[in-house]
This record gives structure tokens, sequence and C-alpha cells, in this order.
């Protein structure tokens, strides 16, 4: 996966001050093919999990599969530590992360979550309460091979500062972001939209007008937390090669998340 070239973020900031309000904390999560460990940070590889929980299974019908057929055990999508992606969307406590999605589509999923997309399951740990880990994960009995088995990948983690879309902005500030687009010759990708492998930062709005998601029990707007990208190293695919965006409540990570499919 290329890096993401674009200016510093004081370039950024001499530049344009009035964004500094706007800037938000991003680890940029570049993957690297290697045979993941369950105790480092990983896209698709096997997970720090205690032996005595469930292992998530999904039994909605799907694509490839019948109503009322048996259930498909999840796989896992990423895993974070917080050694590795210190940042503000750690809740406390908490030190590391888990993702798994069912690896099909799905055309008519849960509420906050998005279509003609996998089905998301996330798990927020203290990896020291995990003692007895779980030896094997068991394998999904149906899957999309079309871009839902994640190739185990380890990270090389890049702290960023994210700006938001121009169409998020102020009108009067969005010709000055112009402006400012066009001398970095990006056409916005260097300075407002950083795409990838993401933890926290702001949504790439390129294919969308932008839409801002209210968590469901307590009304508080929600932010960005991870972003799923399609491309070459993980074998990825969502949407039409784009990115899945998972959105949780700042005020409390326990509250019900939102799915986005872009």
């Amino acid at each position: 996966m290329t890096r993401t070239p674009r200016p510093t973020k004081e370039a950024i900031l001499d530049a344009l001050p009035e964004l500094a309000p706007y800037a938000r904390e991003a680890a940029l999560l570049h993957p690297e093919r290697a045979e993941a460990d369950r105790r480092n940070s990983s896209i698709g590889g096997p997970l720090l999990w205690p032996s005595d929980e469930p292992w998530p299974e999904c039994s909605l019908p799907d694509e490839s599969g019948p109503p009322g057929g048996p259930s498909v055990a999840m796989v896992p999508v990423a895993q974070i530590h917080r050694t590795d992606a210190p940042g503000p969307w750690w809740p406390p406590g908490i030190d590391l992360l888990q993702i798994l999605w069912c690896p099909n589509a799905h055309w008519d999923p849960p509420r906050r979550q998005a279509d003609l997309s996998p089905v998301l399951e996330v798990r927020w740990r203290r990896a020291a309460d995990v003692t007895e880990v779980l030896a094997e994960a068991p394998a999904p009995s149906r899957y999309d091979e079309d871009g839902y088995l994640p190739r185990p990948c380890s990270l090389a983690v890049e702290p960023v500062t994210d700006f938001p879309f121009r169409e998020e902005l102020p009108a009067e500030l969005r010709p000055r972001l112009e402006e400012l687009l066009r001398e970095t010759g990006d056409g916005g990708d260097a300075v407002t939209r950083l795409a990838g492998w993401k933890l926290g930062g702001r949504p790439t709005w390129h294919l969308t007008h932008p839409t801002a998601f209210s968590c469901d029990a307590c009304g508080t707007k929600m932010t960005l937390l991870f972003t799923v990208a399609s491309d070459g190293e993980t074998g990825v695919v969502v949407g039409r090669h784009g990115e899945l965006r998972l959105f949780t409540c700042p005020t409390d990570h326990r509250h019900p998340f939102q799915v986005d499919l872009h």
C-alpha cells in the first residue's frame, strides 16, 4: 500500500491556521504481509481471545446461503493494541480492540450495519484479563471468497493529523482550503482525505455528501473509530473497492456502533 504523501501538519496549519479547531488525531495502519501473532496488532491475524468466551457467529441469511441455514463463524478483521496506536479513541482502562465480521455480504443487515457488506462485531478488552487463550478460532462454514477473508498482515502504524472534508467546514473557509489543495497538486487527498486502513481521524466523503450519525443511546454525534480499506496487500474488497467505516459514541464505547459503506 502506498503511503499517503502530504504536507506536514505544521505546513497545513501555517497556510490555513483556521483549520486547527477541526484537526483530529488518527493512525494510518499500513498492512505488511506477515504471519501475525495473537499477541501483536494485525489485520486478518489470530486474536487474543478468551477460551471461555463464545466465538461470534452470524445467523443472518446472505447471498450464498438459504434462510434458516447454519450459523457462520465470523473471521478476524483487525486487532489493535493500545501500545501500538495510542490516541483519544481508547476508553479508560481498555488496551485492546478487536473487530470481526461475517465473511458474507448481506442484503438486509441489522439496523446500524451497512447494506451489501459483512456484519461487524466489536470487542474492547484489557489484554491482561485474557489469561486462558483460545487455541484456534473456528473456521467459517460458508464464505464469500471475494474480499472478505483478510490475508494476515502485520501493521506499520503512522500517527497523523486528519482534517475534515471541505463540505464539513464553514463556507467562508472552503475557498481558502481549495486554494491550499491546488497548491499541493493532489486534488484534496493529501490534506483532507486520508484514505486507507485507519484508526480514528475523519471519514472520507469524496463519493457522497457528508453524513452525521447520532448515537441511538444518548444522541451524541458519533465519531469515526475505524476504517476498513480495499487494498491488494490484505486482499480486502468492500463496496466498489471503497471503504467500510465504523462509527462509535465518544461518550460511552458500550453504546451501539454504526457502520457505513463508502
